[in-house]
Order: structure tokens, then C-alpha cells, then sequence
């Protein structure tokens, strides 16, 4: 069938496990073991589906209900604005429909030959502040550089340290030193080669960032995240320090509400890296928003937490995206979602040449799920 309707729509919540808790970054406090993965489920009335995160109520799904795949969605331009709530689903639906893998369709709609078998480099985000009950700084240290270790052998080769402790949870001065004794420790404990990021939350000024830049000189901090509020004077100031001193350290931002300016700081060279979150800002908007900071040069990083599902589908914009520098990588398992294929080894996530993202739901607990939380649509 060419241009079928969509007939029904299920939509429910699984819920999964991190590895271990995890604590507080500069502004919020513990985060918990919990992943929720909100996904829903479109089937076209020949039978085909697809899937992926969204938070739609069932009053959205409704007016999705009946409607023929070229209206919601097309090859050239991806999910049409109206439908951008359900993205991830259509996308997924487009690589079901056309056994084709979405980095496929994704790189056709960008102008690019996807690379193939796909490798996206990618780190470990989980380096959370979980030392805050801890008195003594070398101990501290010693935690969250073990966690490192942790990471290291489950096959990362990058590492995004959460700094900002004495901007909320540890008075100023001793909450700085610590930030400063675990990125010495972290450093230590993974050798002199691999990739430290630090991500500050917005939770210091640019002198407070420019003095633990300067005391971590010998890390070679790979960016700084989120220094302080957007601030096109502040980076511009952040900028020249650094090329003063040598620092080739990338500024990355535009993780939460990212000032509107931010295309247009990374276009004159203000900040090197976009993190648009991978949901709020959606696929369809990060293959255009890519194309874009290509052409500029300007890399992209997009940020996603809490989902454990943008582990997989992020990594599909790296086939679209010439400039795509990292996949941050959340680690957790949800009973009823599976990623067969995927792998991460050496730093590179693998993925699968399969229809889709590649990804799949236990049939008895999404239904579950979707009975007990969620609801279900039907023509």
C-alpha cells in the first residue's frame, strides 16, 4: 500500500534502571536510578509499525489517527511541523516501511553518504556529583574517578565531568577545589590521552570557570559545558583567555532553554559546540539545524538524558550530520526495549544496518504498559 492511513495508536511508559544512583549537578539535586521512556506505537493499516519517544496526551494522538503517511511525513523534508510531536515514531515508521535504516533516509534528506557500518564516537555522561556526602576531597575524588574505571570497561574512551559543587550543594571555595581534585583524579585514573569534558550547568561566572580551567590546564580538558548563562560578551572574553593561554579547551552550550543567539554565536566562532536537546529540539529539526552549523563548520553534540532510548537514536544523526562530534551516552536497561545490534566498544558505538533505529519491543510488556498508564487508538 503506497500511502496507507495510520489505524492505530498506542502510546504507554516503561521505566528502567542506571546502573547505579546517580547524583546531583550544579543546579539539581539527586537524579536518581530511574530512567522513564514515554513511547508510542503507530501502525499503518497495512500492517507496518514504528515507534519512539513521545510525550503526546491522547487528545494529540487523536487528530493523528486516520491520517495517510505523506501528510505527516515525506522523504525530502522529514515529519511536517504539525506532526513533529511524533517524530521519533514517524521516522522509525518511514525505515519499517522502506527496510531501510532511519541514517539512511536521514543522510539522503541532508545530501550525504551515510558511512556504513556506522561507528559514532561517544562518552560517558554519568560522572555526577555522588561524592557530596563525602568529607574529605582525595576521597571524593577517589569515587568518581572509580566510576571513570567503570566506564572505562564497559568501553568508554571520553568521560563529561559534572563540576559546580560550590554553586549550590558545597560552600564556594571548597566546593571549586573539589571540582578541581576530581578532574585530577579522573585524569589520573584514565591516562593522559582520552577525552575529559566539563559541564558546569550554568552554575558559575566566567572567573570562577577561567580559574578551574587554569588549575586543570595540565588535564587537557576537552570543552567546557554550559559555563555560565549564554552570553555572547562572556565568550567572547572566555574565548580570548583561552587562545592567551593556549588552551585549545571547545566551548560547547544549548543543552536547556539555549538563548535564540546561539546559531549565530556558533556561525562567528563564540561557542564551537551545539547540544540542542535531541527530544525538545526533535530529528527532523536537528537535520536541518546540522546541515546548517556544517556549512559554518560548527560541530554538534546533541544533548539527551533520562531516556536511556536517545542512547540508540542519536546515534542515527551521526550518519546525516558531517560535523557530529559526540553521542552522549546514557547507561541504563529497560525490561520491554531492546537494541539488538547495537554495541559499544573502544569509545564507538556500533550500529545496526537494520530497518528503523534498529530497535524493538517486548510485545506482553508494552502492552502491559500501554493498559496500565497509557492508552490506545484504533480506526
Amino acid at each position: 500500500m503506497e500511502n496507507p492511513r495510520i489505524a492505530a495508536i498506542e502510546w504507554g511508559l516503561l521505566e528502567g534502571e542506571r546502573p547505579r544512583m546517580v547524583g546531583s549537578n550544579a543546579r539539581l539535586g539527586a537524579h536518581g536510578s530511574r530512567v522513564r521512556v514515554p513511547l508510542v506505537r503507530l501502525t499503518t493499516e497495512d500492517g507496518i509499525r514504528g515507534f519512539g519517544l513521545c510525550h503526546a496526551v491522547e487528545e494529540q494522538a487523536a487528530t493523528l489517527l486516520g491520517r495517510r503517511i505523506n501528510d505527516v511525513f515525506d522523504a525530502q523534508h522529514g515529519t511536517a511541523i504539525s506532526w513533529q510531536t511524533f517524530d521519533y515514531a514517524l521516522w522509525d515508521l518511514a525505515g519499517q516501511r522502506q527496510k531501510q535504516p532511519v541514517y539512511v533516509l536521514a543522510a539522503a534528506m541532508t545530501g550525504i553518504k551515510a558511512t556504513e557500518p556506522l561507528r559514532v564516537p561517544c562518552y560517558d555522561t554519568s560522572l555526577y556529583m555522588d561524592d557530596l556526602q563525602i568529607v574529605d576531597d582525595a576521597e571524593a575524588a577517589r569515587l568518581i574517578a572509580s566510576e571513570a574505571r567503570e566506564g572505562y570497561e564497559r568501553g568508554h574512551r571520553a568521560f563529561k565531568i559534572k563540576i559546580g559543587r560550590g554553586s549550590r550543594h558545597m560552600p564556594l571555595e571548597q566546593g571549586i577545589q573539589r571540582d578541581i581534585a576530581v578532574v585530577h583524579a579522573v585524569r589520573k585514573e584514565i591516562g593522559p590521552d582520552l577525552p575529559i569534558m566539563l559541564d558546569a550547568n550554568n552554575g558559575y561566572n566566567l572567573n570562577i570557570i577561567k580559574h578551574i580551567l587554569q588549575e586543570t590546564a595540565q588535564d587537557t580538558v576537552f570543552w567546557i559545558e554550559e559555563p555560565f548563562h549564554e552570553d555572547a560578551i562572556l565568550y567572547e572574553d572566555l574565548r580570548e583567555w583561552l587562545e592567551a593561554r593556549q588552551l585549545s579547551i571547545l566551548i560547547s552550550d544549548g543543552e536547556g532553554v539555549a538563548d535564540p543567539h546561539l546559531l549565530e554565536w556558533a556561525r562567528i566562532g563564540l561557542v564551537d559546540v551545539v547540544q540542542y536537546d535531541l527530544f525538545s529540539h526533535g530529528f527532523t529539526s536537528w537535520l536541518s539545524t546540522g546541515s546548517q552549523l556544517d556549512r559554518w563548520g560548527a560541530r554538534v553534540a546533541p544533548h539527551h538524558y533520562g531516556t536511556h532510548y536517545g542512547n540508540y537514536v542519536g546515534a542515527h544523526l551521526a550518519g546525516a550530520i558531517q560535523n557530529f562530534l559526540y553521542l552522549e551516552w546514557d547507561e541504563a536497561t529497560t525490561p520491554g526495549l531492546s537494541a539488538p545490534g547495537y554495541s559499544l566498544q573502544e569509545g564507538q558505538v556500533h550500529v545496526p544496518a537494520t530497518p528503523g533505529f534498529g530497535l524493538s519491543l517486548d510485545e506482553a510488556i508494552f502492552s502491559k504498559a500501554r493498559d496500565e498508564s497509557g492508552f490506545s487508538l484504533r480506526l
